[in-house]
């Protein structure tokens, strides 16, 4: 176990499963405070408290809807009186809903953009006068290829993915004076959420844990 985060407070949405579950277990390998969001799934945030606690290190798992904004204020506040600050913020709940255009629904595009875009929106709105305040903080929120580069049925998905890249190459201006430091991660990754959309194989070679290093470096006192 190392410690270059070793006391940071460090908050994760979509924390309970898939890649968010592999970050969750790699700060707390770096000896970090660690906040699991969840929506779905409680037995398996549940677990990840079982796991992470073992170890001794100081974990809080917390429902959190991120498309509400009282659900949100509500667990940025239970982490504050929990471990006193929030020092990394990793925004990454999401979920799919792929359908051609033609077909997609607007509550189909409209959930997808509230989750992925202002799901990250919200989050970072309430931790973001903490973070100037103690002129300290990393936020990392988790993009795609398919917002990059597009992919067919997700025009939603797209549309959202590379929303929070302008987001974020905003903040990371305005935060620069105040030490928040602010990236977006492209990961590719087998998943519940995308093990439909890959062959059986890369289950073994797209592993979640494959794209935690790059979390940990850009989440770093000394990332970029």
């Amino acid at each position: 176990m190392s410690a270059r985060l070793k006391n940071k407070t460090t908050v994760i949405t979509g924390g309970n499963t898939g890649i968010g579950k592999a970050i969750c277990k790699a700060f707390a390998k770096e000896s970090s405070n660690v906040v699991i969001g969840w929506y779905e799934h409680e037995a398996e945030a549940l677990n990840l408290v079982d796991e992470i606690t073992a170890n001794n290190i100081s974990v809080k798992a917390i429902q959190v809807d991120v498309t509400d904004e009282k659900s949100v204020k509500n667990f940025i506040r239970i982490a504050i009186e929990l471990f006193g600050d929030i020092d990394i913020l990793i925004n990454n709940a999401g979920i799919l809903r792929d359908r051609s255009f033609t077909k997609m629904t607007m509550e189909d595009f409209t959930l997808v953009t509230d989750i992925h875009l202002m799901g990250s929106v919200k989050p970072t709105k309430m931790v973001w006068e903490i973070m100037k305040e103690q002129n300290y903080g990393r936020i990392l929120v988790t993009t795609s290829s398919t917002g990059l580069y597009g992919n067919f049925g997700q025009s939603n998905y797209g549309a959202a993915k590379l929303g929070v890249v302008g987001f974020v190459n905003t903040l990371k201006l305005e935060g620069q004076k105040y030490n928040i430091n602010c990236n977006v991660l492209c990961p590719v990754a087998y998943t519940r959420m995308t093990e439909n959309l890959m062959p059986p194989e890369a289950e073994q070679l797209l592993t979640p844990g494959s794209v935690t290093p790059a979390v940990i470096y850009l989440s770093s006192e000394n990332g970029p």
